[in-house]
């Protein structure tokens, strides 16, 4: 995922080089941008990473098996070469001049059938299982993430507002010096 800046932070060009984040009247340099981008991808990378290594050391060589038959099980490839072979198999056994071992009403076709989806549909639920274990994973991750975010965005306002007091009692103070000086003057 690309850190989007113009889309995703309501940001308009400004000259040729910069951007202002709307609302903000922060200036943004088309190297920020670049170097935000590449931070994003970078972490992004980094705990999808983690997340596969995780995986890949949690789950049985079963549990991954189970994982690619559902996969194959659950696509579009299954389900055109499937039905390419219930076609042939239906078609071979009705014609007149090819020697049937399953001819009409296709008893054996249909006991292969309740067999694949006696057997797939359990490993396509463990496989789904799996799939909604890691996805609260990942969920209870962003979570942290945002809650830290947060944190830091807080803290951030904290200093600002301090930093903010600070600068008015510094103006007040200079504001009161040159009245004492207009004063003095007079």
């Amino acid at each position: 995922m690309k850190f989007n800046v113009p889309k995703k932070m309501g940001i308009k060009p400004n000259t040729v080089n910069k951007q202002t984040i709307q609302g903000f009247d922060i200036e943004l340099k088309t190297e920020d941008k670049e170097r935000i981008d590449r931070l994003v991808d970078i972490y992004e990378n980094s705990i999808l990473t983690h997340l596969d290594d995780e995986y890949v050391r949690k789950t049985t060589w079963a549990d991954r098996l189970a994982d690619r038959i559902s996969s194959f099980g659950g696509s579009w490839k299954f389900i055109i070469c499937f039905g390419f072979f219930l076609a042939f198999w239906m078609i071979w056994n009705s014609l007149g001049f090819t020697k049937h071992f399953d001819q009409p009403p296709f008893i054996l076709l249909n006991l292969i059938l309740s067999f694949i989806a006696a057997f797939q549909a359990p490993v396509i639920m463990m496989s789904q299982n799996r799939q909604a274990s890691r996805d609260k994973h990942e969920s209870i991750i962003d979570f942290a993430i945002n809650y830290k975010a947060e944190q830091e965005i807080d803290d951030m306002q904290s200093h600002l507002h301090r930093m903010e007091a600070e600068i008015m009692s510094i103006k007040q103070l200079l504001l009161a010096q040159n009245k004492e000086q207009e004063n003095e003057e007079e």
